[in-house]
C-alpha cells in the first residue's frame, strides 16, 4: 500500500466485483489501461469506474487520480495488487490503473461497485445532473455614435 495517499480499503468482495467488471468490460465494452489513458478518460468525463493499484511505486504516479475522480464525480476503487489489475485488463504485465468507459456485460458489477464507492468516498459516484439549456447571454446594444461628431460639422459650416 502506498503510504502517502489517503485511501479507503475496499473489501475483498468489492475488489473481486471490480476485477470481474473489468474482465467483462474488456470483452464487451471499452477499457482504458495505464495512468495516461485513465487520466484522459477521467478528464473527458468518459470513465464509469476507475481502478487504481495500491502497490504502485513511486506512489506519485497515481496520486492525482483520486482527486480528479472526486472532482468529476467518478467512482474509484483501490485494488491491492497491480499484477491482479493487469491480468484482469488482459495484460501480461502489471498495470497501475484502468478505467471502464463502457461496461458492456459488466454493467451490474460496475453499478454495485459505484454504489459502494459513493458511500465510502463521500458521494464520488457519478450522478446524472439534469441537462439544462445554457442561459442566453444578454444582447449588447450597437455602439452609439460619438457625441462629438455633430458639433464639429456645424463648426466647419460656420467657418465657410
Amino acid at each position: 500500500m502506498a503510504k502517502g495517499m489517503a485511501k479507503v480499503e475496499a473489501p475483498k468482495e468489492i475488489v473481486d466485483k471490480s476485477l470481474e467488471a473489468l474482465r467483462l468490460a474488456k470483452q464487451s465494452g471499452v477499457v482504458k489501461k495505464g495512468v495516461n489513458e485513465v487520466t484522459k478518460s477521467v478528464e473527458r468525463g468518459l470513465a464509469a469506474l476507475v481502478l487504481i493499484a495500491g502497490d504502485v511505486e513511486p506512489e506519485e504516479v497515481v496520486m492525482h487520480l483520486p482527486s480528479i475522480c472526486e472532482q468529476k464525480k467518478i467512482p474509484f476503487v483501490f485494488i491491492p495488487a497491480k499484477l491482479d489489475l493487469g491480468k484482469a485488463a488482459g495484460l501480461s504485465v502489471p498495470c497501475a490503473s484502468a478505467s471502464i468507459e463502457k461496461a458492456g456485460e459488466g454493467q451490474t458489477q460496475v453499478k454495485d461497485v459505484a454504489t459502494w464507492a459513493a458511500g465510502k468516498s463521500g458521494g464520488a459516484a457519478k450522478q446524472e445532473a439534469p441537462k439544462e439549456k445554457p442561459a442566453a447571454a444578454p444582447k449588447q446594444e450597437a455602439p452609439k455614435e460619438k457625441a462629438g461628431g455633430a458639433p464639429k460639422q456645424e463648426a466647419q459650416k460656420e467657418k465657410k
